[in-house]
């Protein structure tokens, strides 16, 4: 019984993209249609249409899959064991120091190539 309902879903996936991708077009056309309208109605009606269009995006098979991806991404970042204030000025430092110390050393062999080609050039 599960998997025909998946059938039919998956079937009308197509139809509910297409309504999507017509939403947005809509959205844009009526934009520049009521272009000498003010500002805000056309932000709001672009907003609704694009929202309804992500509404019906998210309820494919696909956006729910995407859906899913975003929940799992979160429970994902709530897992992580971040740095402490310390820890992180601790990297950035070293992470300085050795820029530093790469573009003296870099600078250096700079001057030295520079002198040898003058020297040699005369």
């Amino acid at each position: 019984m599960k998997q025909t309902a998946e059938v039919q879903d998956t079937r009308f996936d197509a139809l509910k993209w297409a309504a999507a991708v017509v939403l947005v077009a809509v959205a844009v056309a009526g934009n520049v249609y009521f272009a000498d309208q003010p500002m805000i109605y056309r932000v709001v009606g672009v907003v609704v249409l694009v929202v309804a269009a992500l509404g019906i995006a998210l309820t494919t098979s696909r956006g729910r899959e995407l859906t899913s991806l975003a929940k799992n991404a979160k429970k994902e970042i709530q897992r992580v064991v971040w740095p402490t204030r310390q820890e992180t000025f601790q990297t950035t430092a070293i992470v300085l120091g050795a820029v530093v110390i790469v573009g003296l050393l870099l600078w250096l062999i700079d001057m030295f190539f520079g002198w040898l080609v003058s020297t040699l050039i005369g």
